[in-house]
């Protein structure tokens, strides 16, 4: 086990603060004047700059490391989920020496924090809940396991099967028992109803927020929406709904009110790919301080996490079980899955609903699951004449420069192919 001495760790910490400090800055600096916001910057503040816990000493935590991990579960035990993907880079860089050089990012950036234990969300943890979506995130499940209780869900690689659903139906089962054994709580039919519940009104008010997002000229930057999907992460579901429904009241007001987080009709960009984890969100970033608008994003930190309710007809365990399990794979557009027409259907779908321009394909270096896909991407969306750009990157400040260089020269490209398209009208 590695371990910091007093004083590395005061600098760890102290590095890591600033540079999620800067990042928040920067977001703040793309000002809409949206008041309902704030909440949620702050929320990421408390967490990365303060390294406070944002839960109370009573509250067990389970932590969870992909989107296929049904929250509904651990609420229902009685438990609060937190979920543990990271983009520090420093973080990172601690966690390099414990995995190889060419293991994702992410996986790094997560073995920093609970190497160094610096993180309130990480060692507080009663238990971490680890679905196998890739290598790296199995191999990192059995060096976490040396640091806290954990569980490994296998993940099948077929969704569309009953079969399927069934196989991970009793991966579920198995995560419910050990959260009754961490918990001490049993898991029963009115307090699984009970999480379904509480989770469905966060979706709820996802879906409401999905509406504004459409609109155009957009209603808020796509930065900030990056932000408030992150937060979620940290933030019980109840709080995150009530945060949202107010900010879904002020989005609604300045709609009427003809007030747009952009002044000219600046080239609506989507974002796909491996997922943005804050405090890394130089690409959003980016593509807005460049001149762009980002109108969409379809990654597992973004609104693919939370836009799909639970559908409960039969209220027995045992068919709420199964629908939480039909819920988080059929839907998810995750790579994992071998098959995978639905995520080119849901890009394709989301192109046209939000009146996309161009598309950021976003590969975090390492991250093959996604890499792999681009080629069937470009060839689809050429089709659709929507431009697309792949985006390699890492944690690293380093290829800032590189990457706004691209992007800018991506968003003009758009601007111009808009311009000629005006002229033939």
């Amino acid at each position: 086990m590695f371990e910091m001495n007093e004083k590395h760790k005061e600098l760890f910490i102290r590095k890591s603060s600033r540079t999620a400090a800067s990042y928040l800055r920067r977001i703040k600096e793309l000002s809409d004047d949206i008041e309902s916001v704030s909440p949620f910057l702050e929320a990421l503040k408390k967490i990365y700059v303060d390294f406070e816990p944002v839960h109370s000493c009573d509250d067990i935590l389970v932590g969870t490391l992909c989107a296929l991990i049904p929250n509904e579960l651990i609420y229902a035990a009685g438990a609060k989920p937190v979920r543990l993907c990271s983009g520090s880079y420093t973080a990172y860089s601690v966690g390099d020496d414990a995995v190889p050089r060419d293991a994702c990012p992410l996986t790094k950036a997560i073995m920093g924090f609970v190497e160094t234990q610096s993180l309130p969300i990480y060692k507080d943890c009663s238990l971490l809940a680890v679905p196998v979506t890739c290598d790296c995130k199995k191999k990192l499940a059995g060096l976490l396991g040396e640091y806290m209780p954990t569980i490994i869900l296998q993940v099948p690689s077929d969704k569309v099967s009953d079969d399927a659903v069934s196989r991970y139906s009793e991966e579920l089962y198995r995560l419910v028992r050990e959260l009754e054994r961490v918990t001490g709580n049993t898991v029963t039919r009115q307090s699984l109803l009970g999480g379904i519940q509480t989770v469905g009104r966060a979706q709820y008010e996802m879906s409401r927020f999905a509406e504004y997002r459409k609109h155009t000229p957009a209603l808020i930057h796509g930065t900030h929406t990056m932000a408030v999907m992150n937060a979620y992460s940290y933030l019980s579901a109840d709080t995150w709904a009530d945060l949202m429904s107010e900010l879904n009241d002020e989005l609604e007001e300045r709609k009427q009110k003809g007030i747009f987080a952009e002044k000219d009709k600046n080239p609506r960009i989507m974002v796909t790919g491996s997922p943005i984890a804050f405090p890394n969100m130089k690409i959003p970033l980016l593509i807005e301080e460049m001149g762009g608008i980002l109108a969409a994003d379809e990654t597992c930190m973004g609104e693919r996490g939370i836009y799909d309710p639970t559908v409960v007809i039969d209220t027995s365990f045992d068919s709420m079980m199964r629908a939480l399990a039909n819920r988080y794979i059929r839907p998810c557009t995750c790579p994992v899955f071998s098959d995978n027409r639905q995520r080119l259907y849901r890009i394709k779908q989301m192109i046209k609903t939000h009146q996309i321009q161009g598309v950021i394909y976003h590969v975090l270096r390492g991250c093959l699951v996604y890499d792999y896909e681009y080629t069937i991407m470009e060839e689809e969306l050429e089709k659709l004449d929507i431009p697309i750009i792949r985006v390699e990157s890492d944690y690293n400040e380093e290829d800032v420069e590189q990457l706004r260089v691209r992007i800018e020269a991506f968003i003009e490209l758009i601007k111009l192919k808009n311009l000629k398209n005006s002229k033939k009208r």
